[in-house]
């Protein structure tokens, strides 16, 4: 690796970055359908819904929960077009579902329609995880890959932004038509980006990922950091060739494979259930148990903004600092910081007074953690621990219980926070990132600049079954 790092400046990064924008703004769109609920609830509530009636309760639930639900699905009918035709045709597929949610809201509308472009939603969004970060890390160098594996939350966040500052200023119908523009401009521009590589030498094309590999470097095909690269991919080919039983249960039998998916599935129940999910959602529920009272345009647009700065702040230190380091780091931030939500509450029960900045700076300190290694962080280690073979099926197992889980986490919130009190799930969420911690300070191998060949080695020295 330090020959490849040593050589590399005689290229060039910015076809990597420009295709890596392009590929992530999926996750802008994903940004904005996740935020739409939100500030287009009001009109769906009221006597100028497109529906022709106002919603109820139970039928808004169901608009904001059943993308999660979706999502479920969406994961494996990510993993069969990936891998059958292609990832830039996966990341096509994904703006077309993301198109036709927009398109199906812009037809006259019923609850079941408006739910079925829900459903769009949902399917585009799992399908966006999955996809994305496997082609990012497909066409990106060693040493820039954890920045734009971060790209996504950062996308993401500008999508949610940009959506409540539109839903709370323009018609209903202008902002669909706004954003419809982003995913039929990405079909559009996607049929200039490349395949990825690996994708290539999957299906025999070695001279054409060669091609594209000395592209998007900007070096010559002969060049020694294409050979390499080349030389990797095909190893990690080979090695899957080798395997006798390629189903999933065949994958499980291969020893760093096996602990690298047991150590992720662990990992992501930290991810999905940190709590920081749980705050943005009930983000106006939880700021009323705190005793907090913020105006509803500065609290919408508030978080999306420190989201998206501490998503800056972690993309400048990932190639620094490592996946590892940012990841346990910003795990044992949020235990502090939920824990001290817990305490507020709890001493707001025995009738004493907090200031009410405080509760404030601890919401923004867990939304920052999250944005900046929660969330995206463990895609990003997913995507560079696994052979490119593989890779798509193991992430879609993992993407399936992340969406379980969160769905579960949003699900038990309320009723917990009814039963028991919230400062016990907050306290619950404690526990759950001081475990996630443990888990990638004792046992998570560092992926930055390693090849699968060598996060491999590491798994396997490394004492766990």
């Amino acid at each position: 690796m330090k020959q490849i790092e040593k050589i590399q400046p005689s290229g060039h990064t910015y076809l990597q970055w420009a295709f890596t924008i392009l590929a992530n703004t999926s996750f802008l769109t994903y940004g904005l359908q996740n935020a739409w609920v939100s500030p287009m609830s009001k009109v769906l509530q009221s006597d100028q819904s497109p529906i022709g009636r106002p919603l109820t309760n139970n039928e808004l639930s169901w608009v904001g929960s059943v993308p999660s639900l979706a999502g479920v699905f969406g994961a494996p009918l990510a993993v069969y077009i990936a891998d059958k035709y292609g990832r830039r045709i996966g990341i096509m597929s994904v703006a077309f579902l993301q198109a036709l949610c927009w398109v199906i809201k812009l037809l006259p509308l019923t609850i079941e329609t408006l739910i079925l472009a829900r459903i769009c939603c949902g399917l585009g969004g799992a399908a966006t995880f999955n996809t994305v970060p496997i082609y990012v890390k497909d066409i990106c160098q060693a040493n820039i890959r954890g920045r734009t594996g971060l790209l996504m939350m950062l996308s993401q966040n500008i999508g949610i932004l940009a959506m409540y500052a539109m839903g709370a200023y323009l018609d209903y119908y202008i902002v669909l038509w706004i954003v419809l523009v982003m995913p039929v401009l990405s079909i559009a521009l996607l049929f200039l980006a490349p395949e990825s590589p690996a994708f290539l030498v999957k299906v025999n094309k070695a001279e054409e990922a060669t091609a594209t590999i000395a592209k998007l470097r900007g070096l010559d095909a002969t060049d020694k950091v294409v050979q390499n690269e080349m030389d990797i991919i095909k190893r990690e080919d080979e090695a899957f060739k080798s395997i006798a039983d390629v189903s999933f249960k065949g994958i499980l039998k291969q020893r760093a494979w096996r602990r690298g998916f047991f150590l992720m599935m662990v990992i992501i129940i930290a991810h999905a259930c940190n709590g920081a999910f749980t705050i943005i959602t009930y983000a106006s529920m939880i700021l009323k148990q705190l005793r907090v009272i913020v105006s509803p345009e500065l609290q919408s647009l508030s978080i999306p903004v420190f989201m998206i700065f501490a998503s800056l702040v972690s993309m400048s230190l990932v190639e620094r600092l490592g996946r590892k380091v940012i990841l346990a780091t910003c795990y044992i931030i949020s235990a502090i910081a939920l824990g001290s939500l817990g305490t507020i509450l709890v001493l707001q029960q025995q009738g004493m007074t907090v200031p009410g900045w405080m509760p404030i700076v601890v919401i923004i300190v867990t939304v920052c953690c999250y944005a900046a290694a929660v969330s995206p962080m463990p895609f990003v280690i997913m995507s560079e621990m696994f052979n490119f073979q593989v890779r798509s099926k193991v992430m879609c197992c993992l993407l399936i219980e992340a969406w379980l889980l969160s769905f579960m986490q949003l699900f038990s919130y309320t009723r917990i926070a009814d039963a028991f009190g919230a400062h016990v799930a907050f306290f619950i969420f404690v526990a759950i990132n001081v475990f996630g911690a443990f888990c990638v300070l004792v046992f998570l191998p560092e992926t930055k600049g390693k090849t699968v060949e060598e996060i491999e080695n590491d798994l396997l020295k490394r004492k766990l079954r």
